[in-house]
């Protein structure tokens, strides 16, 4: 009687466990893979934009990938701190948006893969060994041109042919960037028969001391340089323009949607879309080294009227025929 009893026991013991392991497999799903996104501003419209690339590839931000975001605003200085957290964490990719993020990055991992968004030059700044053959761990999308301040300058000639001297704002905190601006827009200028005056600004103070200099130097027209900390500033640098009346130029199209008057560049946003499409590849086991640099194909000109029209400007027909969009 004892030994059936037993037996009985055993097999209770046997058909509970079988029952509970469906329930312990279902809480042991691996954990869907972390991407650590870093950026200088908390721009929606360019998280959109990543969230978009990697649906293209299967990966549905909360359901099979997650994602967590760190900004350093205009303290570049952060972004090592920034970074070595999602190091720490092992995260699966490292997204980057800009050069210093981008730098920071690289410095910190020669493992964990990353994707980057630069407007600056891969190879040059080190980033890759080459646009076709990254190498490393590291890899993305620029949307670098060095025709790119020589066709701004030139639309920015054409709507304003007496213009003789074009000032150019720079942030000194991306060095890099800074001094590749100034050189290419020197060589524009030099080009066409423009004089340059530099001015740097780094913060929000600095961007309306350099608007106050223009006043001074009776700068006919402004280049405003490709760089993270403006785009955060764009409302603020459209809003001295007008008050200034001195025509401006950007690299990008968010700063003429807010009453800029002309842009010229690439897609930063679909630049951000790639960057996703990259990150869902290196996610389904591709390497870095073996995804070529990807650069822009598509440039679009952008005017505003209104504020043309504000500033007592006439755009030539033929400019407006060639704009992408007119703003009305």
């Amino acid at each position: 009687m004892a030994s059936y009893i037993e037996r009985r026991k055993f097999l209770a013991m046997l058909g509970g466990a079988a029952a509970a392991w469906p329930l312990a497999a279902r809480g042991q799903q691996p954990a869907i893979p972390l991407i650590g996104h870093l950026d200088s501003g908390d721009r929606s419209h360019h998280k959109a934009a990543l969230h978009r690339g990697l649906a293209e590839t299967g990966y549905v931000v909360g359901q099979n990938v997650a994602i967590e975001f760190r900004a350093a605003g205009d303290q570049y200085d952060r972004f090592p701190e920034l970074v070595a957290e999602f190091v720490r964490r092992n995260v699966a990719v490292i997204a980057t948006g800009g050069t210093p993020a981008t730098l920071a990055a690289k410095a910190a991992t020669t493992t964990i893969p990353i994707v980057f968004a630069t407007a600056s030059d891969p190879v040059k700044l080190g980033l890759v060994a080459t646009l076709n053959r990254p190498g490393g761990n590291i890899t993305g999308i620029s949307f670098f041109s060095a025709e790119l301040a020589a066709k701004r300058l030139g639309l920015l000639r054409e709507l304003l042919p007496a213009a003789a001297r074009v000032a150019v704002l720079v942030n000194p905190t991306d060095a890099v960037r800074a001094e590749s601006t100034v050189r290419d827009v020197e060589a524009a200028a030099r080009a066409i028969g423009l004089q340059i005056q530099v001015l740097n600004a780094s913060t929000s103070g600095e961007i309306e001391a350099a608007f106050a200099a223009l006043a001074g130097e009776r700068a006919d027209v402004l280049f405003v340089a490709p760089d993270a900390f403006f785009n955060d500033r764009r409302v603020q640098l459209a809003t001295l323009a007008a008050r200034h009346t001195i025509p401006a130029t950007y690299a990008q199209r968010d700063y003429v949607e807010i009453g800029g008057l002309m842009s010229y560049g690439s897609s930063v946003t679909d630049a951000y879309r790639q960057v996703g499409v990259y990150a869902g590849r290196i996610l389904k086991g591709e390497k870095p080294a073996n995804l070529p640099v990807v650069l822009p194909t598509k440039f679009e000109l952008v005017i505003n009227l209104p504020t043309a029209r504000a500033l007592g400007l006439t755009v030539p027909p033929t400019l407006l025929g060639r704009a992408d969009e007119v703003i009305e």
